[in-house]
């Protein structure tokens, strides 16, 4: 009888372990577990001393010349002295690992550690810290060119609007909403000017689930899976609401925010026409997550995505709207 088709699997981590310490000839102490799963899946490598990260990207979520302009954005930051997580190549140079899975071929690759810990709430100096690390990062990437997706009105709010229809109600007051905003947005990014809008790579996840973060405050980014090209200030503008959305308090809202924009203006400027623009981008942003949610449905399930579930992700982003006055 053969074995009935997957979707999606989860590797052994013991003999992922074992796959592992042979390519990358590391210490037979070294003990592999499953740290996170999702639409990649995270093993943790740890010789009691040492630790290193294996991502093992979902079947066919990216393709093999999309990893490897991740793995080269990743090895130029490094290079350049921005704190991130950066590849490893194995014993013979390789840096991406092909692995027969059930579902079929997966690619994986292995990263350094960033030192530190997840924090949820920065104190003041570290949001000050964040900035500095974020203008680093775009100013070594400013006007480069990845082979990946572009970031623009397409891809950020009309492709995820038609992906939120095949999933919600299509002709609910919390839909009418979404595509009169969707609209509204796609016509604001047919005003941004190059000339006044930096355009380059950028990481497109920026927030506290992506960062490390040591006593000392030095921040290490990592997972630049959806890394592609971009008006740099969307990653201003999504490390923005995700602080919105994680400081209930107004003025501690404005007080962070303006450290991490300081901090981010000691490297490089901010023009006015991108200040201008961020609270617009974060409802794109918004947008295109809720795209994603729906592209990747079966990581979630059901009880995830559901009716309710979009009218509340909805008034979140009404509430940021109502904040800033936009669409008035």
């Amino acid at each position: 009888m053969n074995p009935f088709p997957v979707y999606d699997s989860r590797l052994s981590a013991s003999h992922l372990g074992a796959f592992l310490i042979e390519k990358y000839q590391l210490e037979d102490s070294v003990q592999c577990r499953i740290l996170k799963t999702g639409i990649n899946h995270s093993y943790l490598l740890n010789d009691g001393i040492h630790k290193q990260i294996f991502r093992l990207y979902s079947y066919q979520w990216r393709t093999k010349t999309e990893i490897e302009e991740e793995l080269r954005l990743l090895t130029l930051l490094n290079e350049t002295g921005v704190p991130v997580s950066y590849p490893i190549a194995d014993a013979t140079g390789n840096f991406i690992q092909e692995i027969m899975a059930p579902e079929g071929l997966r690619f994986g690759a292995l990263f350094s550690f960033a030192e530190g810990e997840k924090i949820r709430n920065f104190t003041d100096d570290m949001h000050f810290n964040i900035g500095i690390a974020m203008a680093r990062f775009h100013q070594v990437t400013q006007n480069l060119t990845l082979e990946r997706v572009t970031y623009n009105a397409e891809t950020l709010l009309l492709s995820p609007l038609q992906r939120a229809k095949t999933f919600f109600t299509g002709d609910s007051e919390t839909m009418a909403y979404v595509e009169s905003a969707t609209q509204a947005l796609a016509e604001k990014m047919k005003e941004i000017r190059s000339d006044e809008v930096r355009f380059g790579a950028v990481h497109l996840d920026i927030w506290y689930d992506n960062m490390h973060i040591t006593p000392g405050g030095e921040v290490t980014f990592f997972d630049f899976d959806f890394c592609g090209n971009g008006w740099q200030v969307l990653d201003l503008a999504y490390f923005n609401v995700q602080l919105f959305n994680t400081e209930p308090d107004a003025n501690e809202y404005q007080r962070k925010l303006q450290r991490f924009l300081d901090g981010y203006e000691t490297v490089t400027i901010i023009s006015s026409a991108e200040k201008q623009l961020i609270p617009y981008l974060a409802v794109s942003l918004w947008f295109f997550y809720l795209g994603i949610q729906c592209q990747r449905f079966d990581d979630w399930g059901n009880l995830f995505i559901s009716e309710n579930y979009f009218k509340r992700f909805i008034e979140l982003i009404q509430k940021w709207v109502t904040h800033h006055r936009l669409f008035e």
